[in-house]
């Protein structure tokens, strides 16, 4: 399955528009490429119980579970900051769920572009 790491993240910027983050003002975008090629987006969604937000990252995984994509390849995202910043670990062990081997892809407000493979990110994730 052929990645294309620039629209991906493409895809993650547009959605970071769309973010609920009143509270922080930290406007986060995902988009997650299920093995079919389609893509999934997603924004945080805050809340003023921050136990209750979620993340940009999770919400493009369910939006992509909910349209019976479960075979994730790729996930880009995006920050609004100078440099790429990684996922928080709740949504490095929600997209472990889906793939060890999938491709991580953080761009940011800068130029910076940066890629791992989520198991250099989360070793040794939780497995059922």
């Amino acid at each position: 399955m052929d990645i294309d790491t620039t629209q991906l993240l493409r895809a993650a910027e547009a959605a970071s528009q769309q973010a609920y983050a009143p509270y922080s003002k930290f406007a986060v975008g995902a988009a997650v490429q299920a093995a079919d090629g389609r893509v999934f987006t997603g924004c945080n969604v805050e809340n003023a119980s921050y136990g209750l937000t979620n993340c940009a990252e999770r919400s493009a995984v369910f939006a992509a579970v909910s349209a019976g994509a479960t075979q994730l390849v790729a996930v880009a995202i995006y920050t609004p900051t100078p440099q790429p910043a990684s996922p928080c670990g709740a949504c490095r062990q929600v997209l472990s769920e889906f793939s060890q081997r999938m491709k991580v892809i953080l761009g940011c407000k800068g130029d910076q572009v940066t890629e791992y493979d989520l198991a250099d990110l989360l070793p040794h994730a939780f497995e059922f």
